[in-house]
């Protein structure tokens, strides 16, 4: 059996964390837990996971299916996901706020970055709709 720990940082296993996610048994209950699925996604290629929780508003989207799709998986496979720090939550009733930083690695530089995400509810659905990318750690939000 499988005991790997789920990417997310979580410290919980990954069968016990974002799989259920990812293989569509349950959906995340709030935009935290979505953000921390799609980064799992990412450090696990989970290309159509990803595209699946994007907001259709996204700005992704204005590429072809096929571009995007490619260009998500070349970002997975060439970078490295280390660490992931919630460091706030804000959820309204059909809106939420997400701050974290990703501590990342691509050809062995560190490409870390602190994140806004903006996240909407459509349909009964928690989507990523966009972001406010901050370069490097940031401990003054």
């Amino acid at each position: 059996m499988n005991k790997k720990l789920c990417p997310c940082q979580s410290k919980k296993q990954y069968i016990d964390c974002c799989e259920k996610f990812h293989l569509g048994k349950k959906k995340p209950q709030n935009a935290k837990d979505l953000m921390r699925s799609r980064f799992s996604a990412y450090a696990l290629s989970l290309v159509d996971y990803i595209i699946k929780t994007s907001h259709p508003k996204n700005v992704c989207f204005q590429k072809d299916l096929k571009t995007l799709k490619e260009e998500i998986l070349r970002f997975c496979k060439d970078t490295a996901f280390a660490n992931l720090k919630i460091l706030d939550f804000i959820e309204e009733k059909n809106k939420a706020f997400v701050t974290f930083t990703a501590y990342l690695k691509a050809d062995k530089k560190d490409i870390t970055f602190t994140e806004i995400s903006h996240f909407e509810k459509k349909d009964g659905k928690w989507l990523y709709k966009d972001g406010q990318i901050f370069e490097g750690e940031r401990k003054d939000l």
